[in-house]
C-alpha cells in the first residue's frame, strides 16, 4: 500500500509520528545553499522551490514541490554534509521536520521502514539523473519541452478524458518557466509563443494547458518513463 508513487504510508507515518511541525511563511526560506543539512522536511500543505544560482548569477530550479514531497540533503549513517540547493516557500506552508540522529534511530530500529527509505532514495537519484540528462542532452528546447511534460505529471489536470491534453494545476510566470529550463525568459517567451502558435499549448494568467502532450514527447524522443520518474517534485 502507497501513499503516493513513490512514498510509502510508511515513511508518511514516520514523519506524521516523530516530525516537529513548522510553519513558513509566502517567500521565506526553509534552507540555503551551503548550510548544514541535518534535517529533513515533509510537505505536509503548501508548495516549496528548490533551486540553486549559477556561476553567472543564474537561478536554476530543479524542483517545485507540492504537498506529500520530502526535501532536504541529509545523509544518514555518515558525516553531516551541507545543502546544495536552496527552498523557499512558494506559498505558506507547514513541514513536518525529523533531525538526523531521530530519523538514524528509527530506521535502525525498523528493517522495513529502513527497505522503505532506500526504495524512497532510490527513486530520488533517478529523478535527478533523468533531469539532468534531459537539461543536457536535448538543448533549450528539449529542456522546455521535457519540463511541459514534466509539469503535465505532477501538476496536470486531465481535460475531457483525453489523455493528451492536461491543464497545470499551478501558477507559473515565463521566468519560472525559464528558472527551470536554465535559460532566458527571453528564450522562454520566443518558444512558448511558438508552441501557442502551433497550438500544442495555452497559457493564460499564469496558467498552462497542455493541448497536444504526444507532440512535445515526439519531439524529444521521449522514453515514456514512469511517472514516478517524469516529474519536477
Amino acid at each position: 500500500m502507497t501513499l503516493t508513487d513513490n512514498l510509502s504510508v510508511g515513511i508518511y507515518r514516520l514523519f506524521e509520528e516523530h516530525g516537529l511541525l513548522v510553519k513558513v511563511e509566502k517567500g521565506n526560506h526553509i534552507f540555503h545553499e551551503g548550510e548544514s543539512a541535518g534535517d529533513l522536511f515533509f510537505i505536509a500543505n503548501g508548495s516549496i522551490q528548490i533551486s540553486k544560482e549559477t556561476e553567472n548569477g543564474k537561478e536554476l530550479t530543479f524542483r517545485v514541490c507540492g504537498k506529500k514531497s520530502i526535501i532536504g540533503e541529509c545523509s544518514l549513517f555518515g558525516p553531516t554534509t551541507f545543502h546544495s540547493t536552496t527552498a523557499k516557500a512558494i506559498t505558506n506552508s507547514e513541514l513536518l521536520v525529523l533531525n538526523k540522529n531521530s530519523l538514524e534511530m528509527i530506521l535502525t530500529e525498523q528493517p522495513s521502514l529502513m527497505i522503505e527509505y532506500l526504495k524512497w532514495i532510490q527513486n530520488e537519484n533517478l529523478k535527478n539523473q533523468s533531469l539532468i540528462r534531459d537539461l543536457v542532452i536535448h538543448g533549450k528546447k528539449g529542456a522546455l519541452f521535457s519540463t511541459l511534460i514534466r509539469l503535465s505529471n505532477t501538476y496536470g489536470k486531465l481535460l475531457h478524458d483525453n489523455d493528451n491534453q492536461y491543464f497545470i494545476d499551478l501558477h507559473l510566470t515565463n521566468t519560472d518557466v525559464a528558472n527551470m529550463c536554465s535559460t532566458s525568459r527571453e528564450m522562454i517567451n520566443r518558444m512558448l509563443n511558438d508552441l501557442k502558435k502551433q497550438k500544442i499549448i495555452t497559457f493564460e494568467k499564469g496558467y498552462i494547458t497542455i493541448l497536444d502532450l504526444n507532440y512535445l514527447k515526439q519531439e524529444i524522443s521521449c522514453e515514456n518513463c514512469p511517472t514516478s520518474i517524469c516529474r519536477i517534485d
